[in-house]
């Protein structure tokens, strides 16, 4: 017991181990058991409805044979009637020649011993009023019985119904011990009613036991219009298991009875001691709907002593009357033990999918909780971070989610830590464009004063004086730093963005028409990949016109010799466009790449740049809630991206309404 505890620790080597396997388990097991009450759900259903449609195909096969019999039955009645020795000697017969008699048995004779006759038959030549002439009883044993003149089946009401309209009639019909003219025929219909469980208390016909259900056909013989008589052929089915048997054999049906009211006559269902079961009497259930309403019964049923699915269909004689049932089956307990073998094999299926689980989910979850430990060292990682060292990072060891996770999370700091340094800069910039602005507004007025004595100065000077030429110097570099000045004052002045539906692509093309023609473009070729499909934004006009011929003339100066510059626009990503601005000339060092945004820092000779350009254009792509980004190689040139977004927030608090904008215009704030 120990070994097996210690070999389960080391299989589950943790609690959260053990609730993935524990948890795999479960779920497989209520998922495969939902499956298999479903699955075995639809199986039984369907098992259920091919045995319903099979019995009704089987009552149908059964109903078939049962015309069928009943038409041979009429067609013996037939063909005796018109057979020429038989019109030619009735009349012989009738006045008991002995001749003419043996001539009628010899053609009955005949006639029964054809492949149409199986089981008992009784075929008799009567007159006109229903008395026997002569016949041939085949019992059923198959002995041939000569029938005795003198019968009279007068009573019987097939034989009232035919004496009405002198033509071939046949139904089934029951007949009375009072007409059985042989000892053979009242021993075939005398049955002993067996008590039976959840029969009727009284049977449905008195007659039952005595009486027999019998097909019987009567045809008419007839010689030049005149009815000289009538022969009558009849199939009793008591005792006689001719019928039942054929359909159970050719139709492949379990079961066949055919009843006299709700007796048993004629059946292969079989006793517990594997008798027929002659003499028990249906269901009371049955007999309520069959007989006493005339309806067919469709279910499960009570056949001697055991259930079977069954139906039922009513007997009726020429009159419509019902006078016995139709009945086919099969076990039900052949169809349970199908029911229960497939339920068994399903649950078998089942425990075994579930073991499955079990034992795979075993090495699956070691696989799984193996990178806890870096699961581990990311909330080590992730404390520090809390506790402000911004450069630690996540090892990443382990394959799948938590490499990914710790992939993710080393971004996500890497991410923390540019922002922060973002913000740092913007702070800086802040800072530095508050002391630009005061350093701005303390030198404009005496840088003013300063040019304006110079300016008078230089006129008082002849031009050949010597001083001319200092003069000169001084109101060039006065003006250098006033515009020096007015650079910082752009710098620090906080603006707002007078926003507008702006179509960029026009906006582009516009500044390119009018700064092509300045002299510093004059060997640039210009290039534009314009998207016609790009949206609208809403932005400052004159801002982004800033911002662009500041990006071309730097372009224009990275290319002393000449060059391409490349214009592209394009839509996305989502709620954004983006704008590229490209050329191949000197491009720019890594080392230089992270201070072209710092404010007055340039790589121009003196005189030439303020270093704030690129300040002012990054300030401008961030009041418009947008980004910028560089790409450049060293001699391949340069590519700034720029993306905006369609559509600004509006800032309500700080907008001014503008007379010469639209009044769908905003003003967006910094």
């Amino acid at each position: 017991m120990k070994a097996l505890i210690r070999f389960l620790k080391d299989l589950y080597s943790g609690p959260f181990q053990a609730t993935l396997v524990f948890s795999f388990a479960l779920v497989a097991a209520i998922t495969i058991g939902v499956n298999a009450w479903v699955v075995s759900g639809v199986i039984n259903s369907y098992l259920t409805n091919v045995m319903d449609e099979r019995v009704a195909r089987d009552i149908h096969l059964a109903e078939i044979f049962y015309e069928n019999k009943l038409h041979t039955i009429a067609d013996i009645a037939e063909q005796l009637s018109l057979s020429c020795t038989v019109i030619n000697n009735i009349g012989a017969i009738r006045q008991e020649d002995i001749n003419a008699s043996i001539l009628g048995e010899e053609k009955i004779i005949e006639l029964l011993e054809s492949p149409l006759s199986s089981g008992n038959l009784y075929v008799a030549i009567l007159d006109t009023n229903g008395e026997v002439l002569t016949g041939q009883i085949i019992s059923i044993s198959g002995e041939q019985i000569l029938i005795t003149p003198g019968g009279n089946w007068s009573s019987l009401p097939l034989f009232q119904a035919y004496k009405q309209s002198e033509s071939l009639i046949a139904a089934t019909e029951v007949i009375p011990d009072a007409l059985f003219h042989s000892a053979e025929m009242a021993l075939q219909a005398h049955i002993e009613l067996i008590d039976t469980p959840k029969a009727a208390p009284q049977p449905f016909d008195p007659r039952e036991g005595s009486a027999g259900l019998a097909l019987v056909g009567i045809a008419p013989i007839v010689d030049g219009g005149q009815l000289l008589g009538s022969v009558l052929a009849l199939h009793m089915f008591n005792n006689d298991f001719t019928l039942v048997d054929q359909i159970r054999d050719a139709a492949q049906i379990d079961t066949v009875t055919i009843f006299l009211g709700d007796l048993r006559v004629s059946t292969n269902v079989m006793t517990e001691t594997g008798e027929r079961a002659i003499g028990t009497r249906v269901s009371q259930e049955v007999n309520d709907v069959v007989l006493q309403t005339g309806k067919e019964y469709v279910g499960t049923a009570f056949v001697v002593d055991r259930d079977y699915i069954t139906r039922y269909e009513p007997l009726r004689n020429h009159a419509g009357q019902v006078v016995g049932i139709l009945y086919v089956g099969a076990l039900q307990s052949v169809f349970h033990a199908l029911i229960q073998a497939v339920n068994q094999r399903i649950l078998l299926v089942a425990g075994v999918t579930i073991l499955m689980t079990f034992i795979l989910t075993t090495p699956v979850s070691r696989m799984i909780t193996r990178p806890l430990k870096e699961l581990r060292e990311l909330s080590n990682t992730s404390q520090r971070v809390a506790d402000g060292h911004l450069s630690a990072r996540a090892p990443v060891m382990a394959g799948g989610e938590v490499g990914q996770l710790a992939t993710a999370f080393n971004n996500m700091l890497d991410t923390l830590q540019a922002t922060q340094d973002q913000l740092v800069h913007q702070e800086n910039l802040a800072s530095l464009g508050q002391l630009a602005a005061g350093v701005a507004h303390e030198l404009n007025n005496p840088l003013a004063t300063v040019l304006l004595y110079a300016d008078i100065l230089k006129r008082e000077f002849p031009e050949d004086d010597p001083c001319s030429n200092d003069l000169d110097t001084i109101l060039r570099e006065t003006s250098r730093c006033k515009t020096i000045v007015a650079a910082l004052l752009d710098f620090a002045r906080q603006h707002q963005v007078e926003a507008q539906d702006l179509n960029l692509n026009a906006l582009i093309q516009t500044i390119i028409k009018i700064e092509g023609k300045h002299d510093i473009y004059e060997d640039i070729n210009f290039q534009t990949e314009l998207a016609p499909d790009l949206p609208e934004i809403q932005a400052d006009p004159d801002q982004l016109q800033a911002v662009f011929i500041n990006l071309l003339s730097n372009a224009a100066e990275a290319m002393p010799k000449g060059g391409e510059i490349t214009i592209r626009t394009r839509g996305g990503p989502s709620g954004m466009v983006t704008i590229e601005v490209e050329d191949n000339g000197e491009g720019i060092a890594p080392n230089i790449l992270s201070k072209i945004y710092t404010p007055f820092f340039t790589t121009k000779i003196i005189g030439k740049g303020t270093g704030l350009g690129l300040a002012i254009t990054y300030g401008i792509i961030k009041m418009h809630r947008g980004q910028i980004n560089v790409q450049s190689q060293v001699g391949e040139g340069t590519i700034f991206t720029i993306q905006l977004p369609v559509r600004l927030p509006i800032m309500g608090d700080i907008a001014q309404p503008l007379s010469s904008k639209s009044t769908d215009q905003d003003l967006i704030g910094i």
